[in-house]
């Protein structure tokens, strides 16, 4: 697939990294993706978020093949979700909260839309006053306190096991920051 006459810009979202113990240096991630063919590759952060260029059309064997590439590399078992920036740039757009201080805005992207329906069905009854989700298109949007943050009822059910292969969030800032890089 080719936009105006160039190959396509992806975005790789990698779960997992750089807490918990897998450590990964932004550099060695990129030479990692370049030895696939991409091209044009940067890092954002250091929380495995991953831009590139590549000719390859068919986005399932892409993401398999960075997932296997990464696995190799650096030993353990990756799972990226894998975005056009057309497709980041209108999740972004479709950010349904206002910004508040003292929250986190994010969005929690999925590879299986499956499991982000899962997600929002079991989803506890969130107390508005500390936390707030609402689905959009293929994504799902999450505002919470910070001083809730990551021990909310719902990041403690995204954190499960079931959930891990397929999904991650990335906060607004993060995302903004990625749709700044040139297209």
């Amino acid at each position: 697939m080719r936009q105006n006459g160039r190959m396509t810009r992806y975005i790789a979202l990698l779960r997992g990294i750089n807490v918990g113990g897998i450590n990964i240096k932004m550099a060695a991630l990129a030479d990692t993706v370049r030895t696939l063919g991409h091209t044009d590759v940067t890092t954002v952060l250091a929380s495995g978020n991953v831009v590139f260029s590549s000719d390859q059309t068919d986005t399932a064997v892409l993401k398999t093949g960075l997932e296997r590439a990464l696995t190799d590399a650096f030993g353990y078992e990756a799972w990226v979700v894998l975005l056009g920036r057309t497709d980041l740039a209108a999740a972004v757009d479709a950010y349904p909260f206002d910004e508040r201080d003292g929250w986190h805005s994010y969005v929690m992207f999925g590879s299986d839309p499956a499991r982000l329906d899962e997600l929002m069905v079991a989803a506890p009854d969130l107390n508005p006053a500390d936390e707030r989700i609402q689905q959009g298109d293929a994504v799902l949007y999450w505002q919470v306190r910070r001083e809730v943050g990551i021990k909310s009822p719902f990041s403690t059910m995204a954190a499960k096991a079931r959930f891990k292969s397929s999904t991650t969030n990335r906060n607004l800032r993060t995302l903004h920051k990625i749709l700044d890089l040139p297209a």
